[in-house]
């Protein structure tokens, strides 16, 4: 299938270095679509299939995706309406049946013509440093930022998977993250075909029982999952799980966001079996810490790096960096560069990827702490950024939605605690002079919100304020925003120039 698909591409004058984006979720067409991208040469951009219409043209236009492969269903939905504004979208080719073609709109029915496609292709050859793979993550403030990877990384999606999550040859292995996601891709697609592993995928939403069954029947012996499912799945419950024979289970490993150590206790009860975290980025590539299955689990640790990975606590000031060397002592989490996976740039934003290099030490944004024994511990993110059920979202996305409601006059947008996800979405509005707070208008906020991002970006709760903390300068004061909501110490407000509580 991948040959064909490679085949299609080229026969529309897709070129090397070309990026084709991808909005199918978990269906067997992504999967023979990506390596079919490869095959062709081209770059693969993965796209979440729960995003809504703004999330998906932020990422194609900042990629200038020459080709979108998707459903008529989420094309219809998702990307007609933006089609406009998407000057360097030449092909969308469509899976599914019944697809009408029409060249002059650049519709393209990719089933009917992989039919007609050769079984074989002469793959493009590319160099370990040719671009492979745009994964998007977001940020604080300005569209998503496009992180480069390269064909070279697959040496760190083979070895990692071997070292933390413990892959045979033979394996039966399911990794349950979306492919729109970096952790989809690397670990649902690349990594254990490397490693000549089963690959399992369910291309449906979550459902305990269903999950169980998948385990059961399909004999899964090594699984990958996110905290949020794990705890999910605690409260539905141990008897649900106990229906099941669930003895080809050998290991499970989750990543995301921290695992909290009741889910790793819940996990030997419920499977006979530790739940063993793992920590990276999509600037990473690849997975960097790991509670490995050969040393004992501290439960709520990210673990201990990998090999050939040297990870520190350090403190920057003027692009300077100084080291924590007091253990249990709180600092940004870096890791010493290079490794075959670690990105090669932000897509057009020299400045921003600079920013976290320096003196050959990756910045990871994340805040942590090391142990007397060398574990690593996640403290928190250093910025704005909210960490929702193992997906990062960026403020600025939802404050812009937000801001396109006639009623709305200013948003700032934090994530607050939620015992499932971790953190949610909320957002604080202020309104324009003749409008009103009320539930109806709440609703049509949170209605034009979920339209414009999807239900996986969008708010979970709005609060209306009279005028929202900002500095002298005009910037919303999320940070204020959070302390104010969850109690804690304000700290310094002495650039603070406006604020009704």
């Amino acid at each position: 299938g991948a040959s064909k698909v490679a085949h299609v591409l080229a026969g529309l004058g897709v070129e090397k270095g070309d990026r084709v984006f991808c909005l199918l979720g978990r269906i067997p067409d992504l999967y023979e679509s990506a390596l079919g991208v490869w095959k062709a040469g081209a770059v693969f951009c993965p796209l979440f299939s729960a995003f809504g219409p703004e999330p998906i043209f932020a990422r194609m236009d900042a990629g200038h995706a020459r080709v979108l492969v998707t459903t008529p269903l989420l094309y219809r939905r998702k990307v007609v309406k933006i089609r406009q504004r998407l000057p360097n979208l030449e092909f969308v080719l469509l899976v599914g049946d019944d697809v009408t073609e029409d060249k002059e709109a650049g519709l393209y029915d990719l089933r009917t013509r992989l039919a007609a496609a050769p079984s074989s292709f002469d793959t493009v050859a590319t160099d370990p440093e040719d671009l492979a793979i745009l994964h998007f993550t977001s940020g604080t403030t300005g569209t998503p930022k496009g992180a480069m990877h390269v064909h070279g990384a697959i040496v760190n999606h083979y070895a990692s998977a071997r070292f933390a999550l413990d892959l045979h040859d033979g394996d039966v292995f399911w990794c349950t993250a979306d492919p729109g996601w970096v952790t989809g891709t690397s670990y649902g697609i690349i990594a254990p075909l490397l490693c000549g592993c089963t690959l399992i995928s369910d291309a449906e939403e979550f459902n305990a029982e269903r999950w169980y069954g998948i385990l059961q029947d399909q004999k899964v012996s090594v699984w990958y999952t996110a905290p949020t499912a794990v705890r999910m799945m605690m409260k539905i419950g141990m008897d649900a799980v106990r229906k099941f024979d669930l003895s080809n289970l050998r290991f499970i490993s989750s990543v995301g966001e921290p695992l909290n150590p009741e889910a790793v206790f819940w996990g030997q009860e419920a499977f006979g079996l530790p739940i063993h975290d793992n920590w990276w980025q999509s600037e990473t590539g690849g997975i960097m810490i790991s509670n490995f299955a050969s040393m004992d689990i501290k439960p709520g640790s990210m673990g201990k790096p990998l090999p050939g990975i040297e990870a520190a606590i350090v403190q920057h000031w003027d692009h300077k960096i100084s080291f924590v060397e007091q253990r249990a002592e709180e600092g940004e989490l870096a890791l010493k560069t290079p490794w075959p996976s670690i990105y090669r740039g932000y897509l057009n934003n020299e400045e921003k990827y600079k920013a976290t290099m320096i003196d050959g030490w990756y910045l990871t944004g994340d805040l942590a702490r090391q142990d007397e024994d060398g574990y690593f511990w996640f403290v928190g993110r250093a910025d704005d950024v909210i960490k929702s059920a193992g997906h990062l979202i960026g403020p600025f996305e939802v404050e812009s939605a937000l801001m396109e409601h006639e009623a709305v006059a200013e948003v700032g947008v934090i994530g607050i605690p939620d015992e499932v996800a971790m953190e949610v979405v909320k957002a604080f509005v202020a309104l324009k002079t003749g409008y009103e707070p009320s539930e109806e208008l709440n609703r049509a906020l949170m209605a034009h919100a979920r339209k414009r991002l999807g239900p996986a970006v969008a708010p979970r709760e709005i609060e209306f304020k009279k005028n929202l903390p900002k500095t002298r300068s005009g910037k919303i004061m999320r940070r204020l925003l959070k302390a104010r909501e969850l109690g804690l110490p304000e700290g310094d407000i002495s650039t603070l120039e406006s604020d009704t509580q």
